[in-house]
């Protein structure tokens, strides 16, 4: 049986000497919790212990109001795509109903999703209730008020789609870090490899025309990277060759269609995405081109698969959805974020990182390992504030296995069994009663013993950054794999490079970024 901890022994939280720095962001840990200025009256008052004593906080009724049928949800819908998006539409109703906790209405509704109606969770001491499958279970919420046609995943219900209360669920969660483990020895060569190829083809195209694009190579190297690693095969030596990226983000839409965006107007994109479901059927022989891909290269994990009760079959779904949906899903998102996010810091920082990575890597032989990569403390900060400022994943959705009390900072709140729970990711992880200067990127927010404290704040893997995935929860299998590769993204750019500029914009997915420049390593 596969560890049901983390399979990388990643130690992402190291003791840290007494010289660290320090931060003021640390300072609303002991901050003592305000009772809401609501006027609605408590009928009842819970205690809650915080870092200076306790304070019995009011249980306020739930605000908020889900409107008329059909046209309070489309209301919602439409305030939420085009009128406000997504950031001021929660940001607007925490403003209208005093509160972070409420109710309301999210997208699709309509013919796709039946009920629209979510009580939003929208601080870091209410959203952790999504986590705890004593109070709520998963099942079916991957995508939140709809789930998509198993048609699209073999007829399979994904692990994504599980509860941990599911027989499968631990079978195909213990698979899935059986395979992390498998590959660990082959993840910093294949990576090194795959992305120093990748930046040797940005560099003749940015000679070329000034500009050279990120996203489009990142997208084919993080599929070559994730073949070549996890499953010792090249993507280019089978029938796939270069064209994984466009098949997975062409089944990724039909997924996720009701709740995309891709900049159409209402009147276009409505009837278009948000109305029906899209049929299956046209993404099929697409889907099947990537199913045969795994099944053809898993030999070992499908044998591990059979051993665990799993058939070969659903095993090989599953690892198309890990590896493309989540894992590639989420490197196309984040790696144009970091790289984003570095830029606009400017070259102060970027001069800063370079120093670090090549300093430690030279202290240690020339080589990069992982305890050298430990060492790395403003490195390691600067991903984790990326993970924080923009998490890959902005939604998270469980429903209430019983009626239970939920605290934000200021009130309690009960909700009822059955009832759905909401958090918007982006704005819990930039709540500030927790993050001094919340809105900014802050590269060494993370360094330091008072840093450290904060990282447990960090929850873009369905669980807190201080907790491990087990067969037992629901968060990211692979949260330690998706830290490890975006660190070596960062190391192998200030390898390179002492600095870079970028163009910048939005995407569907993330960000879409341009290389302007990129000043090679001169020290």
């Amino acid at each position: 049986m596969a560890s049901v901890s983390s399979p990388f022994p990643i130690s992402l939280h190291p003791r840290i000497k007494s010289n660290a720095v320090k931060h003021p962001t640390t300072r609303v840990l002991t901050r003592p919790i305000k009772a809401s200025t609501s006027e609605t009256p408590p009928d009842l008052a819970v205690a809650t212990r915080t870092g200076s004593g306790s304070k019995n906080l009011p249980i306020r009724t739930i605000p908020g109001n889900y409107g008329l049928p059909i046209i309070g949800p489309f209301k919602d819908k439409l305030d939420y795509f085009y009128n406000q998006k997504p950031e001021e539409f929660f940001k607007s109703r925490i403003r209208k109903h005093n509160s972070t906790v409420f109710r309301v209405n999210m997208p699709p509704g309509g013919f796709i999703a039946e009920n629209p109606q979510v009580v939003a969770l929208l601080d870091a001491k209410s959203f952790p209730a999504l986590f705890d499958v004593d109070k709520v279970e998963k099942k079916d919420l991957f995508t939140g008020t709809f789930m998509p046609s198993t048609e699209l995943t073999g007829g399979y219900r994904i692990l994504s789609y599980l509860d941990p209360s599911e027989p499968n669920h631990a079978k195909l969660k213990s698979l899935l870090f059986y395979l992390l483990k498998s590959c660990r020895n082959r993840v910093f060569p294949e990576f090194r490899a795959t992305y120093s190829e990748m930046f040797d083809s940005i560099e003749k195209e940015l000679a070329a025309n000034g500009k050279a694009d990120f996203g489009g190579p990142a997208d084919g190297a993080a599929f070559n990277f994730l073949g070549r690693a996890m499953y010792g095969t090249n993507p280019a030596d089978t029938e796939l060759k270069s064209d994984a990226p466009g098949l997975i983000t062409k089944w990724v839409v039909f997924n996720l269609h009701p709740i995309l965006s891709v900049g159409l107007p209402a009147f276009l994109q409505e009837p278009l995405l948000h109305t029906f479901r899209l049929p299956p059927s046209l993404v099929k022989s697409d889907y099947q081109r990537l199913y045969k891909f795994f099944l053809e290269s898993s030999g070992e994990i499908l044998a591990e698969a059979e051993r665990l009760g799993i058939s070969r079959e659903e095993a090989a779904h599953n690892l198309v959805f890990a590896t493309c949906f989540n894992t590639w899903g989420g490197m196309k998102i984040l790696f144009p974020n970091v790289v984003k996010r570095v830029a606009r810091a400017g070259t102060n920082l970027q001069i800063r990182l370079a120093e670090e990575i090549r300093s430690v890597i030279k202290s240690n032989g020339g080589e990069l390992t992982m305890g050298g990569m430990e060492q790395m403390e403003l490195m390691k900060s600067v991903v984790f504030e990326s993970l924080r400022i923009e998490p890959p994943v902005p939604h998270q959705y469980a429903r209430a296995k019983k009626d239970f009390v939920i605290e934000s900072h200021d009130a309690a709140f009960k909700v009822k069994a059955g009832e759905l729970l909401y958090g918007y990711q982006p704005l819990v992880t930039k709540d500030p009663k927790i993050f001094d200067r919340a809105e900014e990127f802050v590269p060494d927010r993370f360094v330091g013993e008072e840093g450290e404290k904060l990282l447990r704040y960090l929850v873009w893997s369905n669980g807190p950054e201080t907790e491990n995935p087990t067969v037992g929860n629901k968060q990211c299998a692979g949260k330690d794999f998706v830290v490890l590769v975006t660190r070596l993204l960062v190391i192998e750019i200030f390898r390179r490079y002492d600095s870079f500029d970028i163009d910048a914009g939005a995407a569907s997915l993330g960000s879409s970024v341009n290389f302007t420049s990129l000043r090679k390593a001169s020290f």
